[in-house]
Formats: C-alpha cells, structure tokens, sequence
C-alpha cells in the first residue's frame, strides 16, 4: 500500500494543535489542563477528545428526550434539548472559524451546556430549585458542570468527564459568589469580575440565537404563533419584507423555513461583525488579555441586540407564556414535586444504586446530602421516564 504523503495527514509529527488559532482564542499549550492527569491523545487534539468524551456520554444522548419548549412525546419535529445543542454547536464553530477561535473547544461548550438540564425544561428547574430550597438550591448550569465533573461515571480513572478547564469554564456560565468561592480556580472570574474565554463567550451568544431562531420555528408550527402577530416586531417585519420581495407568492412552511434562516443569517454576520471591531479595538495579546479586558467582546452591535431583545421580549410572551405551554408547565411542577417529595420521604422507592448512594451522603452531610443525589437523580431523567415514574406512583396497582 503506497503510504499517503506527510502534507496529507494532520497529525503527522510536528503537528500543532493551535496552528492556525488567533493569539486571542484559547491555545491547548498554554491550558491549566484537566483537574487529573492523563497521556496526551494520540489523534486528535485535547479539546477534540472533551468534545468526544461528552457525544459519548450518557447524559447527551438523554437530551433527545428531554423538553425545549414542548414536551418531547407533543410531535416528532419540535426541537429537543439534543438537538437544540446541536444547532447551537453548528452556529458557534462558523463564528469560532470566522474568527481564529478554538473550534473544537467552542463544539464542546455548546454540546455540553444543556447537560444538566431537568425533564420538561424550565419549569422542571424551577420546581426542583423549590424543592432543593432548603439544601442549596438547584440551578441547571451548576448542575450541567456537576455531570461532567462527577456525575458521569464510566472512566477507571476518575469520576465525570475530567475535561479541559476551558471546557468547564465555558459551561459555568454563571455563579453565585458563594458557590464559586468553592470552585477554586473556576471560580476566580466570577470573584474578580474577569471575563471568560471567547470561546465561551461565544457558546453562549450561540445559544441564544439558537433558541430565539428554532423557538420561533417551533411556535409557528404549533400554531401558537402567527406570522402576523410577529411582525408586530420591527426586526421580524424587516426580515419578512426582505424574503417576500425575493421570492414574492412564497408561503407555508417553505416561507417560515426562508424568514428563520434570515435571521440566524443576519444574527450571525453581525456578531462576527461587531466581534472583529471589538477585538480591533481592544488588540488583547492572548486569552489572560481577554479576560482581564472588563467586557465582553463577543456581541452584538446595537441594532441587532434591540432586534434580539425585541424578539425574546415577543417570544416571552406569546410562546413562553401561552396558556398551552403553561399547562405543560404545571403538569411538569406537579410531577417534578411529586417525585422529589416521594424519594425523600421514602428512599427504598429509588434504584438500589441511587438508594445506597443517597444513605451514604446522607451518613456524610445530613439530609441535604441525601437531597442532593435525590435532585441529582431526577434532574437525569428524560420526560418521558419521569412521567411514568409518576404514573406508577399514582398507579393503585403499581408494577
């Protein structure tokens, strides 16, 4: 077999992970690394393994059962928390390209930050914070860090994914003083009022282009949405202006396909846009100038944040707080709450597993211990197991 030649294959020897990145993005080099040592991989680099090491994980793949915006069993085409990230991922790495960032860093933020979502979205978090109110609280993007560092277990090596700093730094999008006093390093920015990454300011921009374009999508094909009503926002009526007068006579899905990915197009050339002026500006030498630098650089301008702010201010309330969402709403509470009060009051009710688990913390730190691994093992469930969790506690003969 004729060997293939050493320009053809990107890990020949010599080759460099940061080749090509700007001096401001995230370089694998000059990483604090993972919190346990590991040999470097082999084919591919550092950032490309924590990416593979969340595809691979268990709590990614419950995601495509676990709610957006409606319940995942309400219709086959609506949006999930997987492929949510997903969409958020594809948006992130063409900025991060554009850019000179980390690209498979910025992958790995996106596919992760939704990991320690709880069934049935936001309502599911709410109800499990009142819950967990006496015990700490329970917040998603905390939680989403506490798989990847302990609650994944699969590795002989360590408990959770043991992912790049920057990696966990991207989905610890916030955090209350408090906690981040015990994070350590992790915890410094929001202590000191640095910034993060741009990777990882980035990730998070993404996101919300992501969900403010799909939760459009999805609400018209519900029908809890109407195009007329969202032209009402003057960002929204400029981008059905602009698509009508291309393609005048175009209507149905075809038209709603063409407006949603307008937007995403004008959200995502302005934030390299307005991104590149911002980094001009500023001129940081390297990721510690980016984060010392006092505000974020990757945004919007202007005209497009009044746009994105008009439409999640629309989005909050004709779909968030439309009475068919909010039905969804209140069954979650109820089953979420009802879970979370059985468990605790009766543990045999948990997997053996999880019950010995719980005794043992509960042994170590009191009922908030026992609590925890309770939230812990809710918040992991997809909606559809929740709710026959549920059922068969409201079963009179249960299984």
């Amino acid at each position: 077999m004729t060997p293939l030649p050493a320009e053809f294959g990107r890990r020949a020897s010599g080759w460099d992970p940061d080749r090509g990145l700007a001096p401001w993005a995230v370089h694998q080099k000059t990483s604090p690394g993972r919190l346990v040592s590991e040999p470097p991989p082999t084919h591919r680099s550092e950032f490309q393994r924590d990416r593979d090491r969340i595809i691979h994980a268990s709590s990614f793949r419950r995601l495509v059962y676990k709610t957006q915006v409606f319940v995942n069993h309400e219709g086959d085409l609506y949006r999930t928390r997987l492929t949510h990230s997903l969409e958020v991922a594809q948006i992130a790495r063409t900025v991060a390209g554009a850019l000179g960032l980390n690209e498979y860093l910025v992958e790995a933020v996106c596919l992760a930050h939704d990991l320690g979502h709880t069934p049935f979205g936001h309502a599911g978090q709410d109800a499990l914070n009142r819950c967990m109110a006496a015990h700490g609280g329970f917040e998603h993007n905390l939680q989403s860090l506490r798989v990847v560092d302990e609650l994944e277990r699969k590795y002989a090596h360590f408990d959770g994914l043991n992912l790049m700093f920057e990696t966990r730094e991207g989905i610890l999008k916030h955090c209350p003083a408090d906690r981040a006093a015990k994070l350590g390093e992790l915890g410094r920015r929001f202590l000191e009022g640095l910034q993060p990454s741009l990777e990882a300011q980035l990730a998070n921009v993404a996101d919300s282009i992501a969900y403010t374009s799909h939760d459009v999508d999805d609400g018209l094909r519900a029908g809890l949405l109407e195009i007329d009503g969202l032209r009402e926002v003057p960002f929204f009526d400029r981008l059905y202006g602009d698509v009508t007068s291309r393609y005048p006579g175009l209507a149905g899905r075809r038209l709603i396909y063409e407006i949603v990915r307008e937007m995403i197009g004008r959200f995502v050339d302005d934030l390299i846009g307005e991104t590149q002026r911002r980094l001009e500006a500023a001129a940081p030498a390297d990721v510690a100038a980016v984060r010392a630098g006092g505000r974020r650089l990757a945004a919007f301008s202007p005209d497009i944040a009044t746009g994105h702010r008009d439409m999640k201010r629309y989005l909050l309330e004709g779909l968030y707080r439309h009475e068919r969402v909010l039905v969804m709403t209140r069954r979650a509470d109820r089953i979420v709450t009802a879970l979370f009060q059985a468990y605790e009051r009766d543990p045999a009710l948990l997997p053996a597993e999880v019950a010995a688990m719980a005794a043992a913390r509960e042994t170590a730190s009191g009922a908030s211990g026992r609590a925890r691994v309770i939230a812990d093992y809710i918040a992991g469930m997809t909606d559809r197991y929740a709710i026959s969790q549920h059922e068969q506690m409201d079963s009179p003969d249960p299984p």
